[in-house]
């Protein structure tokens, strides 16, 4: 009796060291809110190149440094959306856990992808119909601007390197020259289809976005940690990074990347045809991904990270035929992916990059990345990298841990100076596993700060996507 009540003593009432793990919850938490705060204020401090724009004229600051390091403008404003956005969020926060530990497998893939949608687009009402959603992608800068322009898809991808570089009189703007083809390829075949302008887009955009939560804890459970797949699934739903899901391309870029990743987690666990069926499809979607984004060549980290947790290679075999087959359709229509690589670095500072300073952005990128992922993540980390679960190949601590590692790589390029809360979307999908990590009795606190970061956010700054 004795021994039972010390057993029921020990599980309600925390150990010394268990206060102390909790204590470095908040403590990593703590750090991450001041890392934020010093990024806000650090740009009107006049620190000299600790700056987030060396052209520090009047208009280049309001342009591109008004809401630093988000890319915005500060615009304290309500919209139809908000009281949506309070409703999902309350919900989820209350709910959430319970729901997701309960409902059957398929059930809560799909309501993890239903919400996420939800969350999202709550948020981007919060701006509006036109602001918010269906003119977001419609500016000069972006792919939609070409579209109209691409009569000729063969020519165009012949010629497509030709017309990256700036100050030419047929240059690509900014968003198609940053990107290889297949981005601005997308957006065409919508507009063929009878799905033409900015509303059908965004819809694509956040379709795609929002379910790449529904992707990674079909990742983590094919892992075989389904119990952590669950745990993370609220926190994949209410994420801040919502933001940016509705609307960015960069969300339709990390639906693709995660849904190729979970296809590789499922091969590897596979067998019979399936593994290989799996392994081909992921690496299609993969090697799609990089002629999206030339960025997302760094989902290799993630990719490597599911065959180490997996202790298997096979899913290689299927995985390089479905890439090499994308690559080689590309490459017989005119476009050699390390050309437009190579002269998008050229591209890269004939803009804007050349005027922002590693010395701010170095570290500056990483608050835009706690504002997308959430205090929660960064209350995590400790138990993330904790050695003895990366050391037993733990899914999510291995997964979160490549997220953070690929965005570090992306950091250390210098060619992601500002703007990463968007750019980073599909590394930090895998980052904001990570909260599944925390003790599940804090979970709702943790979702309720989540869902305050991005309503504060939402609210506070009118954000450029």
């Amino acid at each position: 009796m004795f021994r039972l009540a010390h057993s029921i003593e020990s599980a309600v009432i925390p150990t010394h060291g268990t206060r102390n793990f909790l204590l470095r919850d908040f403590v990593g938490a703590a750090l991450a809110l001041m890392l934020v705060v010093a990024a806000f204020v650090v740009p009107h401090l006049g620190l000299g190149s600790v700056t987030p724009i060396l052209d520090n004229t009047t208009e280049s600051y309001k342009d591109f440094s008004d809401a630093n390091p988000l890319f915005g403008f500060v615009d304290a404003h309500l919209g139809w959306g908000t009281p949506i956005a309070l409703v999902v969020a309350v919900a989820v926060v209350m709910w959430g856990p319970r729901v997701a530990a309960a409902l059957p497998w398929c059930r809560l893939v799909l309501s993890t992808w239903a919400t996420s949608a939800i969350w999202a687009m709550s948020l981007a009402m919060i701006d509006g119909w036109q602001r918010g959603f269906a003119g977001r992608l419609t500016s000069r800068d972006e792919y939609l601007h070409e579209v109209p322009g691409i009569t000729d898809i063969p020519s165009a991808l012949a010629g497509f390197s030709d017309r990256i570089l700036d100050f030419q009189p047929d240059s690509w703007t900014t968003h198609v020259s940053g990107h290889p083809p297949a981005a601005v390829l997308t957006f065409v075949w919508l507009d063929r289809i009878g799905l033409g302008g900015g509303a059908w887009a965004s819809a694509l955009c956040v379709a795609v976005g929002s379910s790449a939560a529904a992707a990674v804890i079909v990742a983590v459970r094919a892992l075989g940690d389904e119990t952590m797949a669950r745990r993370a699934a609220p926190f994949l739903a209410l994420s801040p990074a919502a933001i940016w899901l509705a609307v960015s391309a960069d969300a339709l870029f990390a639906g693709v990347a995660a849904w190729g990743i979970a296809l590789l987690a499922v091969a590897a666990r596979g067998s019979g045809r399936r593994w290989f069926l799996s392994s081909v499809a992921a690496g299609v979607l993969l090697g799609w991904g990089v002629y999206l984004n030339y960025g997302l060549a760094l989902m290799a980290v993630p990719a490597v990270a599911v065959l180490v947790v997996s202790r298997t290679a096979r899913p290689l075999i299927g995985a390089s035929m479905g890439a090499l087959a994308v690559a080689g359709v590309f490459t017989a229509y005119g476009f050699w992916w390390f050309d437009g690589y190579f002269l998008v670095q050229e591209r890269y500072y004939q803009g804007i990059a050349s005027s922002r300073p590693f010395a701010y952005w170095g570290w500056a990128n990483f608050a835009s990345l706690i504002c997308a992922v959430g205090l929660a993540s960064a209350a995590a980390l400790p138990r993330v990298l904790t050695w003895s679960k990366l050391r037993a190949l733990s899914p999510v601590n291995v997964m979160a841990l490549a997220g953070l590692l690929a965005v570090i790589v992306a950091d250390l390029s210098a060619l992601s100076k500002a703007e990463t809360e968007r750019i980073w979307l599909p590394f930090q999908m895998w980052i904001l596993t990570a909260p599944a990590l925390l003790p599940r009795q804090t979970h709702r606190f943790w979702l309720a700060v989540q869902a305050s970061t991005a309503l504060a956010i939402n609210h506070l700054v009118l954000t450029n996507w």
